[in-house]
């Protein structure tokens, strides 16, 4: 469900990126608490049409009484509706529709080691858990190491800081530039694979993590995966959300596959199930909003996980999946959005 909260603060960050705080209605204030990690799915009208974005929340969690603190980082993305429109004409007192935060890469403060390895605007979940985390847990560490094109591109400078001069001996920090050399640190380049299989047990003590937090661009998400298991990680400890990818698949295709003639999808949602036949070649989350806008959705594309929902019965296909997690996969979840029915009926429910 959209609540209609109020901008209370807009911050120039970067050239091309804004951190945004919303102010929050008592009635709301713990509808709107969140996990370190999670993200906003807002709701707004541009142009007359409507968009739905997700952002990560970058300001500490709270549970003390009082008004939590609602704040995103967003960067513009080229062509972007929303991004554009945040950087160049929202303002403070303007009002966006948003869900409650959601999402599963998260981070519960608990005493560990913990690292992440992130770039560009992958900073912006991570800087909630680190600053929460070490707020909260004396006996945590965290290791944060980021990639960045250049020093002024670099999201949340001050913050960052802050962590390193609050907490200088539970809180290590590593910074890459792709574009641009730095007087101190890592020489100039991208954080590939190969590289950070070096690079990794040089800062830390790999085999002591207990947890590692991978956030950003595919390509860097994926190539941290590689060499974390290269240096024989246990992929329980490995959590990612992957903030871009390129338009279609990783390989370059997409199959399109007719429905079994006169499939029916069978969804639970908020309580309340229906039946609908799926046309040809849509995906079941197209189905069901024929008929249900109240399905959740934000980005359709595979990336953001707010479609998931549980395969009761039958079976699908999912052109792409950058949001689940193989044990979630391996538990019967699927992106409604790739879905697709590979069985003349297939049920599934979004409420699990």
């Amino acid at each position: 469900m959209f609540h209609p909260l109020r901008v209370s603060a807009i911050e120039r960050i970067t050239d091309d990126a804004v951190a945004v705080t919303f102010a929050v209605p008592a009635e709301l204030r713990e509808t709107f608490r969140h996990t370190p990690g999670q993200h906003l799915n807002v709701r707004f009208t541009v142009d007359g049409q409507e968009v739905r974005r997700s952002y990560s929340i970058c300001a500490p969690a709270t549970e003390q009484p009082g008004e939590p603190v609602l704040r995103v980082g967003i960067r513009r993305v080229e062509g972007g509706a929303f991004s554009t429109y945040a950087l160049k004409e929202l303002a403070v007192g303007d009002q966006v529709e948003a869900m409650p935060p959601m999402g599963r890469f998260v981070l519960k403060p608990r005493p560990g080691l913990f690292a992440a390895v992130v770039g560009g605007s992958g900073i912006t979940p991570v800087l909630s858990m680190a600053a929460t985390l070490l707020d909260r847990e004396p006996a945590a560490r965290f290791c944060l190491i980021r990639s960045d094109r250049t020093a002024a591109s670099t999201m949340f400078l001050d913050e960052v800081a802050d962590l390193k001069d609050r907490c200088p001996d539970r809180f290590q920090l590593v910074t890459a530039l792709s574009r641009e050399e730095q007087s101190a640190g890592l020489p100039s380049g991208r954080l590939d694979a190969e590289r950070l299989t070096g690079l990794l047990p040089a800062v830390l003590p790999v085999p002591e993590v207990d947890g590692w937090f991978l956030c950003g661009p595919l390509g860097l998400v994926r190539g941290t995966e590689k060499a974390l298991k290269a240096l024989g990680v246990d992929r329980s400890r490995v959590h990612q959300e992957i903030f871009h990818v390129d338009e279609g698949p990783t390989d370059g295709t997409v199959v399109k596959v007719a429905a079994p003639a006169d499939a029916m999808l069978t969804a639970t949602l908020h309580g309340r199930s229906g039946s609908w036949p799926v046309q040809d070649s849509e995906s079941l989350l197209e189905t069901v909003l024929r008929s249900r806008a109240d399905a959740p959705y934000a980005c359709k594309g595979g990336v953001c996980g707010t479609c998931r929902a549980f395969l009761v019965s039958g079976e699908v296909r999912m052109d792409r999946n950058f949001a689940l997690e193989p044990e979630e996969t391996g538990a019967g979840f699927v992106l409604a959005c790739q879905s697709h029915p590979l069985t003349p009926e297939v049920e599934l429910d979004f409420d699990r």
